[in-house]
């Protein structure tokens, strides 16, 4: 079974959020990283950039298949995680800690509520 924090709110393309304030950290999540295997490519939005909830913000390729990752929230990229350029297998091995992707600073903080919670992101891959 995944792991699945229940202080995160999650897409059901299988990105993560942690709301702090009004920043968003987003990566992807245990269920999504296990699924594609070992990580070989991380393509990050740009710092600076502005994203659109639902948007395709990137792609994460692994030796299986590339998949495209989606702003679960609109506002401004403020930080990428560079580490994962040299290192993308850091989602591998703590998607939900080092292997964050990028923090955006939310434009409208209550998109939020749009989100699945822990349990309904559970049952969506329970599903899967």
């Amino acid at each position: 079974m995944s792991d699945v924090p229940a202080e995160l709110k999650y897409l059901s393309t299988h990105e993560w959020v942690l709301v702090e304030g009004d920043t968003a950290t987003i990566g992807i999540t245990d269920h999504a990283q296990e699924a594609l295997g070992d990580l070989v490519y991380v393509e990050l939005p740009e710092q600076g950039s502005a994203i659109a909830a639902g948007d395709s913000v990137g792609v994460i390729e692994s030796v299986k298949a590339a998949s495209d990752t989606y702003a679960p929230v609109s506002g401004e990229v403020v930080e990428v995680n560079e580490d994962l350029e040299g290192a993308p297998e850091r989602i591998n091995s703590d998607p939900y800690g080092d292997g964050w992707m990028y923090r955006v600073k939310m434009e409208d903080p209550d998109e939020v509520s749009d989100l699945l919670d822990a349990e309904a992101y559970a049952e969506s891959i329970e599903e899967d």
